[in-house]
Order: structure tokens, then C-alpha cells, then sequence
């Protein structure tokens, strides 16, 4: 949980970064902002924070594997203890940022880097440096009024409700990579990730957001592949897994894995299945998930939107499957048609 109802604005500078495989430059701000207009300085939170309403924590990495090789993590450092000039190092991040934007699909933009006072992480009050980048220019109508008539004109600018793409990097856990969060508005493709992966370089924060959400996404992918090829699950015995997956998570606090396999595989063949899978999932993804851990409501809500609980036949019918597998049986008729009989206790 963020809570940035109490921080304030520090500092913040703004430069200009063009990607340099278009020939177009960097420029650096010859100093930083003043801020004296308090309606412009609400502008500025709703526009750098907003966006941060579902937090999910990242830590500093670099492709060796150790974020002390990670210059961000360093300048954020630098800025942390106050070891260096805050309009110094925050050109200092516009540089890195120049060096990994060499993409052609990557768009130039306005970089700000700010220094924010009084955030809460969960339970703990911190400093924040907020790196933001506006990529893209909305276009406006302006209204004036001169002497008794009116006067139309248009302008382009950032709009303050779509945040391109931000971080806030949090003074916390300074021994593991510090705390990250991270916006990325732009698409999937591979050259988009450079915010992420190249220029940020982030890894998954190995806590109980990311366990929730790393068992219950390995999870869907067992049942969705491997019920089908080793243990000819259909469609129903698919989806009622899902379910009590998904139930499980939703009714407990804390995980286990040795309790959860109990309540949701009925036969032995298939936890140990699950077992085989869960330590490929493991290995194949790099990805280091806890055994046991208190299960973080937020992830769950937003990881369990894909445990489809829908039965679609053909064009014709669908089939909502909440639980009770007892209750639908698959089967043919005689002349080869395929049907599912549904047993029930009352219409509504």
C-alpha cells in the first residue's frame, strides 16, 4: 500500500531526452523547477501519483545479477543520503535514460525527476524519487474572452490524467535493491520494455505480493496445460480446479503449499503432477516462490480476473461454473451428440 495523501514536492528538474538512433538530442534544464503555484503543484501530484493506485514492488537488478552494478540504484542512493546535487544526478538519469532509447519505436518525451518527502510504504514513512516521462502531446481548445467577444485557439501539452510512464523509487530495503513501482502505459511489444528491463532494470520483489501472484499464475498454467495432457481433465474438471484454486486464496490468510494441495487436488497422481510442474515453473521462469506465505488480497483480487469460470459450447450455449462439480455430467447420446446434464435445486 502507498499512501501519498501527506508527502510533499522537494525538488524537481525537467530535461528533454530524444532518441539518439533519430538524430535528436538530449537537453538538460540549466536548473531545477520553482514551484510557487499551489494549483500547478496539485496538477503535478495528481499527474506523477495517481497512477499508482495498485502498487506492485520491484527491486534494482542489473544483467549481472547484482544492483549494485545498477546506475540508478546508485544515483537514487547518492540522493538518498544527499552525497551529491540533486540537479546533477537527476541529469545524471536523463543520460542513462538517452543511452537505452535508441530503439526507433521509442518515442522522445520530457523526463522529470523528482524528490518527494513523507510517503508511507505500508506501515513506514520515506522519502521518493519519481521518475516520469511524458511521451505524448494531447492537443486542447482554449476559450478567451477580449473586450466584448470570444476567441478560440488551441495548444498542445501533457495531460495530467494519463501518466505515460513513471516509477517511484522508494528508501526502503536499500539492502535488497531498494522498493520500486512502476507505470508503463505504453504497449507490449518488445522495444516498449526498455522502461522496465533496460533502463530501470527491475526485478519482482520476492514478498507476499509477488507470491500470491507467481502460485496462483503457475497454478492456472498447470491446470490449463498439464490436467489436459496427463490426466484427460475436460473442460469442467478444469474450471472446478480453477474454482477451488481460486477459493482457497480468497479464503485464507496466510498460504500452505502442502495444505493447499490437499484441499484442491483430489487424487494423489495430480498434486504430484503439480509438484513436477511447480519445480519446472520454478526453474523455466527464474522465479523464487515461498512455500508458505500471507496471501496478499490485492494480488489475488487481480490475478484471480483470469480463472475463467465459462463452459462455452460451440456458438450456442454458455455454462457459468462456480462450484459443485457433482452437479454436471458430460456425456453422448447414441446418435454421437456430445451433451452435459445440469441438476439443480431451484431457478432464479
Amino acid at each position: 500500500m502507498i499512501d501519498t495523501s501527506n508527502c510533499n514536492i522537494a525538488q524537481i528538474a525537467v530535461h528533454r531526452v530524444g532518441n539518439p538512433s533519430q538524430e535528436e538530442a538530449l537537453h538538460h534544464s540549466k536548473s531545477v523547477l520553482e514551484l510557487t503555484d499551489d494549483h500547478l503543484r496539485e496538477l503535478l501530484f495528481r499527474y506523477f501519483l495517481s497512477p499508482f493506485t495498485e502498487p506492485e514492488f520491484y527491486n534494482f537488478t542489473s544483467p549481472e545479477g547484482d544492483f549494485t552494478l545498477n546506475p540508478l540504484y546508485n544515483q537514487a542512493s547518492q540522493l538518498f543520503e544527499g552525497s551529491g546535487s540533486f540537479h546533477d544526478l537527476s541529469m545524471k538519469m536523463a543520460d542513462h535514460l538517452y543511452e537505452v532509447s535508441s530503439h526507433p519505436n521509442i518515442k522522445s518525451g520530457d523526463l522529470f525527476v523528482v524528490r518527494f518527502t513523507d510517503m508511507q510504504v505500508e506501515d513506514e514513512l520515506v522519502d521518493a524519487i519519481g521518475l516520469f516521462k511524458a511521451e505524448n502531446k494531447h492537443s486542447f481548445i482554449k476559450v478567451d474572452q477580449a473586450t466584448d467577444d470570444f476567441i478560440l485557439d488551441h495548444d498542445e501539452g501533457i495531460h495530467v490524467d494519463k501518466l505515460d510512464k513513471g516509477c517511484l523509487i522508494f528508501n526502503t530495503g536499500k539492502e535488497e535493491g531498494y522498493r520500486v513501482s512502476i507505470v508503463d502505459k505504453s504497449n507490449r511489444l518488445t522495444e516498449a520494455q526498455y522502461w522496465k528491463d533496460t533502463f530501470l532494470n527491475l526485478k519482482p520483489c520476492n514478498d507476499n505480493y509477488h507470491s500470491t501472484r507467481e502460485f496462483l499464475n503457475m497454478t492456472k498454467e498447470f491446470v490449463k496445460k498439464q490436467i489436459p495432457e496427463e490426466h484427460d481433465g475436460g473442460k469442467t474438471e478444469q474450471i472446478d480446479m480453477l474454482n477451488r484454486s481460486a477459493e482457497y486464496f480468497k479464503t485464507h490468510e496466510s498460504f500452505d503449499k502442502q495444505e493447499f494441495e490437499e484441499e484442491v487436488f483430489d487424487q494423489p497422481e495430480v498434486a504430484e503432477s503439480f509438484r513436477r510442474f511447480d519445480e519446472d515453473y520454478r526453474t523455466h521462469n527464474e522465479v523464487a516462490i515461498n512455500d508458505q506465505f500471507d496471501i496478499s488480497s490485492h494480488a489475488v483480487k487481480k490475478e484471480a480476473k483470469g480463472f475463467k469460470s465459462v463452459l462455452k459450447l460451440d456458438k450456442n450455449f454458455h455454462i457459468y461454473i462456480h462450484g459443485d462439480r457433482s452437479k454436471i455430467e458430460q456425456g453422448t447420446d447414441p446418435d454421437g451428440r456430445k451433451y452435459y446434464k445440469i441438476y439443480y435445486d431451484q431457478e432464479r
